[in-house]
This record gives C-alpha cells, sequence and structure tokens, in this order.
C-alpha cells in the first residue's frame, strides 16, 4: 500500500465546493472595494463591493476587520482567476426573506427603521431586505407630511409578502387602530357621565375643541368652554394644553364634555345675587336694534331694553351706548327657569330726580308778584275780539 505524499494529503485536506453552497470563512485580507475570505479550500473567496453592502461607494476596510469571520455563498466556484466568487448580501436578504415569510405568516410585531420617505409611503430596512409601507397603512389618520418619519424607528406587520416580485408590504395602521380600540375599551370602563378627567387639547376649531381622553377624542363645543360666552374657541384653548373637562354624554365611541362645572354656575344663587330691585353694574356685551345685553357676571347676561335707557327717546341703544361700556343698572325682572334678567336705566333716573323740580304748594308766588295777563301777552298776540267771549274767566 504506497503511502500518501505530503502534496496529496494537503491536496485532500481541502473540501470542495459548489455553486450555491453556503460557507463559513475568515477574512484575512481587506481592501476597499473587496473582502478576502479563507473557505478552507485550495482557492479563497472574494467578495465585492456589490456584493457586501448596498452602497454603491462604501470603502470595506472601515466595515470589515482582518480576522472577522462571517458566512457568504458561492456564486462561482472559478471567477476565472482561480478564486471563489461569493456574496453576502444575497444570503442576507435570502435568509431576511425567511425570516419576513415567518413573520407575515405569524402576524409578527417587526421592529425597523425608516430610511426613505418615498411621494407614496416609507421604506424601511431589516438587514438587506426592504419593506415598503404605503402612506394610507402608516397612521390611523390622514398625514400629508410623511417627513417626520424619516430616522424613525417604527413597528409594523408585514400585510402581503411576495419577494419573487419584490413585494414586501408593512402595515402600521392596524396596530395603531387596535391600540386605540384597546384603550377606547379601558377608557369606557372607568368614565361615566358626570366625572370630572383631564384631556389634552388636539385640535381647535371654529365650533369647540377635540380633547384627547387617552385613546378617546372627546368634543368640548363652543357653547360648553364657559358659562360666559365665547366668540372665538381658539382664544380660549391651544393645542397641546392640558384641561379639566366634565363627561357631558357618551353615546356609543362618542363622548361629549363640558367646562361649566355646576360649582361655578353663576345662576346657582341667581335669587340673591340678581333679587328684583337690586342695583347692579354690568358691561354691554352686544346690542341689538331692541336693546343691549349687559354681562353682570360670567355666564349672566341681562337684557337693558331700548325703552329702558333713559326718559328722554332713545332710538337705537347704538346712539347712547358702546360695547364695553360700564352702566348701572336696576333689575326689574328675574326668570331664574329661563334665566333671564330685565334692566331698566330709566327706573334709576326716576328715582334720582331732584326733589326741587316739584315746587311745594307754600312757595307758590304771590299774586302781587304775577303779571297781569294783558301785560304778559304782547298786543299783537291778544285774541281777537270776536274770540274773547270763548275764554276762560280769569277770577
Amino acid at each position: 500500500m504506497s503511502e500518501l505524499t505530503f502534496e496529496q494529503m494537503l491536496e485532500n485536506s481541502f473540501k470542495t465546493i459548489h455553486n450555491g453552497e453556503v460557507v463559513d470563512g475568515t477574512v484575512i485580507g481587506v481592501k476597499p472595494e473587496e473582502i478576502v475570505l479563507n473557505i478552507g479550500c485550495k482557492a479563497d473567496g472574494i467578495i465585492t463591493r456589490s456584493e457586501y453592502t448596498s452602497e454603491p461607494n462604501a470603502d470595506l476596510t472601515t466595515m470589515v476587520s482582518v480576522g472577522d469571520t462571517m458566512t457568504a455563498k458561492v456564486l462561482k466556484v472559478n471567477d476565472g482567476e482561480g478564486q471563489a466568487l461569493l456574496t453576502y448580501r444575497r444570503l442576507a436578504a435570502e435568509r431576511e426573506n425567511e425570516r419576513l415569510k415567518e413573520a407575515f405568516e405569524n402576524k409578527e410585531v417587526l421592529k425597523a427603521t425608516v430610511t426613505q420617505v418615498l411621494g407614496g409611503g416609507l421604506s424601511v430596512g431589516i438587514e438587506e431586505a426592504k419593506i415598503f409601507i404605503p402612506a394610507s397603512l402608516v397612521s390611523d389618520v390622514y398625514e400629508k407630511d410623511l417627513s417626520k418619519y424619516q430616522g424613525q424607528e417604527i413597528e409594523f406587520v408585514i400585510s402581503e409578502f411576495n419577494p419573487r416580485r419584490n413585494r414586501i408590504i408593512g402595515d402600521r395602521r392596524q396596530l395603531l387602530v387596535a391600540e386605540k380600540e384597546e384603550k377606547q375599551r379601558a377608557l369606557f370602563e372607568r368614565i361615566n357621565v358626570g366625572d370630572t378627567v383631564v384631556g389634552t387639547v388636539k385640535n381647535v376649531t371654529d365650533f369647540g375643541a377635540f380633547i384627547d381622553l387617552g385613546g378617546v377624542d372627546g368634543l368640548l363645543h363652543i357653547s360648553e368652554m364657559s358659562w360666559g360666552r365665547v366668540e372665538n374657541p381658539k382664544k380660549v384653548l391651544k393645542a397641546g394644553e392640558e384641561v379639566k373637562v366634565l363627561i357631558k354624554d357618551i353615546n356609543d365611541t362618542k363622548v361629549a364634555l363640558s367646562m361649566k362645572f355646576p360649582e361655578t354656575n353663576p345662576w346657582a344663587d341667581a335669587a340673591e345675587n340678581f333679587a328684583v330691585g337690586k342695583v347692579v353694574t354690568g358691561k354691554v356685551a352686544r346690542m341689538t336694534d331692541f336693546g343691549a345685553f349687559v354681562e353682570l357676571a360670567s355666564g349672566v347676561d341681562a337684557l337693558l331694553h331700548v325703552s329702558q335707557i333713559s326718559k328722554a327717546h332713545v332710538e337705537k341703544p347704538s346712539d347712547v351706548l358702546t360695547v364695553g361700556q360700564e352702566i348701572t343698572a336696576k333689575i326689574v325682572d328675574l326668570n331664574e327657569a329661563d334665566k333671564k334678567i330685565s334692566l331698566s336705566m330709566k327706573a334709576l333716573e326716576k328715582e334720582a330726580a331732584p326733589a326741587e323740580e316739584v315746587a311745594p304748594a307754600e312757595e307758590v308766588t304771590p299774586a302781587e308778584e304775577v303779571a297781569p295777563i294783558e301785560e304778559a301777552v304782547p298786543a299783537e298776540e291778544t285774541a281777537p275780539a270776536e274770540t274773547e267771549a270763548e275764554e276762560t274767566t280769569v277770577e
């Protein structure tokens, strides 16, 4: 039996590789554009820049070091120069596709960083795999500008998986919807009509504001923002502000809110504070052709009818009053049920009329001081003789 030569034993020690085979190797050399691996064969394995990364101008010396170990896939046993051409990137993509397939089948929640914001959605990367999330599946609400997601790490599920067509679709929206539904369920289990809760102003409109209660947006209508009159909600609240609100009504998933708390109701003590006959001071809030509305307290407006502004005839309230003017008037009527109060400034004028305007009987001018009628009436203004008989005789 012949013994093998050293050369033959060395030859036999090298393994044989085939195209498509996955091999492990150790980095024995790195250049900016290629990596050299010892894969246990007579020939070394070569990984070019494009087969290692998708970055076109990457410097491999900053990414890999001599002595590193890695797994690659054989593309060609002999690249024409006696070396094996390997790929690291394609193998990583294949393995990642397998992982994504499992995630798709198991509806696993994945997490990845947004690498690119596109016109129609977001692109996220997991290793070498690229997943596209359409704009309609990015959020549970419409978002015109997606640029804020650039570089963000987001969670999503795979809703469509077709690597052959290079189509892997992610869905973030269904996670947000499910999260919101869970928050809604938890919130509705603990809140009741009449509860006072704290929320955050989400959006302010001309008709009111939407308050985030923690998974549910409640509507705070403009009429419920104050016991007083609110002209513009945007002057009262701003987005991001934390507010205390009252749960006024719950209808399915809709919640109506109010900031008109019972303990601050200005009408609670109306019988005492706005009793008929009481003299009050207030500011003219607004005017109409028939009168002016005077704010006596926040949430309490009283009507000053045009006929009650003055003893003198007033055509229109705006002829003598201005919005914001402070006036003093007397309460002449109170209707608590309808929350109506009537005022009168004329009543105060009558009460304030000086007593000397009416001459007392004992101070009537003496007869000797009264001018004779014929002297009091000029001759040319004396009535004709034929009418004198009809005049009342002065005694």
